[in-house]
């Protein structure tokens, strides 16, 4: 595995406290990095005790230690010019004056350049009938609560107008099913919507693929830009309630081409867009019912109940979110940084973390001849964190033997069965409230 080979000869070539998280070495290569950290805000000639390639690190190791102040994750990784975060004390104020200094730009271009690489990496057994396989879909996070952030990034409203106690900011990724990597991401205050900053990126998708999203993402703007017969790609969302169609044919039980018109507000928006546009609805049976998903996937080569087990597959990126609220954020979803400009630095890092571990359980599957969803996140994310904080105190090799060996003997342990999704209804849950709730009193009229 990639992770103990770099550990193993970093430990064994220097003897010393490993540095800047040389761990990750094998997967972000030195010269992104480098270019990554001249896009610093503030990019000064006088080699400081923090440079920006090491605050990069800093950032990124945030993400696996939520829980500690940001002094111990800098001693956690030893994140100091001369090698010495262990005997130097860093004062919270000189890291946080650090970030400032490398602003959020440089954590963003690493994330893309990363991003780019590794989504689209392929593996055993990831495609759907030669399709790669992607989802779209959102997630909120918060932030501290002060004028600056609330200024900037809003919050939602509530029933009796008042504001949310937190200013919320919005993310929209893109990820590819199989792997879980995050193949693109969108981040932007609360007040944006999703589709739009879903429609910064689609464009960004390969050919031969088919992007699983969520309804509230139906937009025939949107729709039509992802799909593309001569670079057969395509797209699969749950069909909106109140929707006025003419059905153009049928293929089969449950399976029928349905023609729509397009508002006359989108067209104004896009006057490329057509009049009508048409979709192919697949209608399947669930335990409470039946459920309708449109799709540009053509009846002439996917059956109906291919696209409706295909559908199933969109949960893979609510776990991905799952994995990065719960298991990296320890769900504390409050970001812990107090700037606008370190609040995206520390999530942007936290989307790169992410995809790290998942590109290392991904090659770790491979290795023993699993698929990389297989590897189960929480335990992989706690047993990267878990070496990196002890091989960055690490001074002497002369455990390394009995410490490689108990390291591929933790490999073993990561993997998981997938069990099937239960099929539970989603529920939207009460409010808290100060009073009493009689939910037996009869309604009022």
């Amino acid at each position: 595995m990639p992770l103990i080979q770099d550990l193993t000869e970093v430990i064994e070539m220097s003897g010393e406290p490993v540095a800047r998280m040389e761990v990750f070495a094998n997967h972000i290569p030195d010269e992104w990095v480098r270019i990554a950290a001249a896009l610093s805000d503030k990019v000064t000639i006088r080699r400081r005790r923090l440079p920006a390639d090491m605050v990069l690190w800093l950032v990124v190791g945030m993400a696996f230690f939520r829980n500690e102040p940001i002094s111990e994750v800098a001693r956690h990784l030893n994140i100091c010019a001369d090698g010495l975060a262990n005997d130097v004390l860093l004062a919270d104020s000189a890291l946080s004056q650090a970030r400032q200094r490398l602003g959020e730009q440089p954590v963003e271009w690493l994330f893309r350049q990363c991003a780019q690489v590794w989504g689209h990496e392929r593996y055993p057994a990831d495609t759907w009938h030669g399709l790669q396989v992607f989802a779209v879909d959102g997630a909120l996070f918060r932030t501290q609560d002060n004028p600056e952030l609330r200024g900037h990034f809003g919050s939602g409203n509530t029933a009796t107008n008042r504001q949310t106690p937190y200013p919320m900011l919005r993310l929209v990724a893109l990820m590819n099913v199989r792997s879980h990597v995050v193949v693109n991401a969108a981040i932007s205050p609360y007040r944006k919507g999703e589709i739009p900053l879903a429609r910064d990126f689609i464009q960004s998708l390969p050919a031969h693929s088919v992007t699983l999203l969520d309804k509230g993402f139906f937009s025939a703007d949107l729709l039509l830009g992802i799909a593309d017969e001569e670079t057969n790609r395509h797209w699969l969302i749950p069909e909106r309630k109140g929707l006025v169609y003419t059905e153009v044919e049928r293929y089969g039980d449950g399976d029928r081409l349905l023609q729509m018109k397009i508002s006359p507000q989108a067209r104004k928006k896009n006057p490329a867009l057509p009049e009508f546009w048409q979709v192919r609805a697949v209608t399947y049976e669930i335990a409470d019912g039946e459920k309708t998903v449109f799709t540009s996937l053509p009846a002439t080569e996917f059956t109906a109940h291919q696209v409706a087990t295909l559908y199933h597959e969109r949960w893979e990126i609510e776990l991905g979110f799952r994995d990065i609220k719960s298991s990296m954020q320890h769900n504390t979803i409050t970001l812990r940084s107090k700037k606008v400009a370190l609040v995206y630095q520390e999530l942007w890092g936290l989307l790169l973390g992410y995809n790290l571990v998942r590109r290392e359980a991904s090659q770790a599957a491979v290795a023993h001849k699993r698929a990389p969803d297989e590897v189960s996140f929480k335990f992989a994310c706690q047993f990267i964190a878990n070496k990196l904080a002890m091989m960055a105190g690490a001074i002497s090799p002369s455990h390394t033997a009995r410490r490689l060996s108990e390291l591929r003997g933790c490999i073993g342990n990561l993997f998981i069965e997938k069990r099937p999704r239960p099929a539970r209804p989603r529920a939207v849950k009460i409010s808290k409230t100060r009073y009493p709730v009689n939910r037996n009193a009869a309604p009022l009229k």
